[in-house]
């Protein structure tokens, strides 16, 4: 019996999983293809308008606890600050908002798809200060390999909006945001196909044509989720 394929982490691929990596890599290559003069425009408007690297670079935590780099446009000022970024983030630059509204500055990440960081579906990787936060229980969420977009995105798109009042927005999404995205996201993965994936990704278009359907009407942070 052949054992298959191994992902980047060293870890057995099974044929769906080998299907679900031939169709983020074909994905991730036709983005970078259409998304290459947005791209090239984007990153001149960031040369232009601010001094510093156009290309952000941050650790994350993927699969199985395993580290990589990963990349972004540069949308922010280079400053101390919080992780977590929040609607009226005064670091945020004048470009890097339009760059963020029309979703810009996610581009480079196909290179991680590519690489074999991320795929196209699955949940956002997060630093390590906030992995270290997991539960025991939390954990489960990196036997999944991390995606530029997940189900959990959709139901609280409203974070940074939420989390504009907080003293402390870092501490107010790892108590409160973090453990529901990812309540969310080990539900979506124990029941994934492939028809969920493509369900999934016609909804994040729709997301960022401006119309979200499965956005939670109640979702926000109580000022108290933050400490100082």
């Amino acid at each position: 019996m052949s054992r298959g394929h191994e992902t980047a982490a060293g870890v057995p691929m099974r044929r769906g999983a080998r299907l679900r990596r031939a169709c983020d890599c074909a994905f991730a290559l036709g983005g970078l293809v259409v998304g290459s003069v947005p791209l090239a425009l984007g990153a001149l408007a960031i040369r232009l308008s601010q001094p510093g690297s156009v290309v952000f670079r941050q650790v994350r935590i993927g699969r199985g606890g395993r580290p990589f780099e990963l990349y972004k446009l540069r949308t922010m000022r280079p400053a101390s600050g919080a992780q977590v970024t929040s609607i009226n983030d005064a670091r945020i630059t004048p470009v890097g908002r339009v760059l963020r509204t029309l979703k810009i500055d996610e581009v480079p990440q196909l290179w991680n798809v590519l690489r074999g960081d991320m795929g196209i579906i699955g949940p956002r990787p997060e630093v390590p200060r906030f992995v270290a936060r997991y539960s025991d229980a939390e954990r489960a969420i990196l036997d999944a390999t991390p995606g530029l977009a997940s189900l959990s995105q959709l139901v609280y798109a409203d974070e940074a909006r939420a989390l504009a009042g907080h003293p402390n927005p870092d501490d107010a999404y790892a108590r409160f945001v973090m453990p529901l995205k990812i309540a969310v996201d080990l539900q979506y993965e124990r029941t994934r196909t492939f028809m969920t994936d493509l369900t999934l990704m016609a909804d994040v278009l729709l997301l960022i044509a401006g119309r979200n359907r499965r956005a939670d009407p109640n979702f926000r942070v109580p000022l108290e989720a933050s400490r100082q």
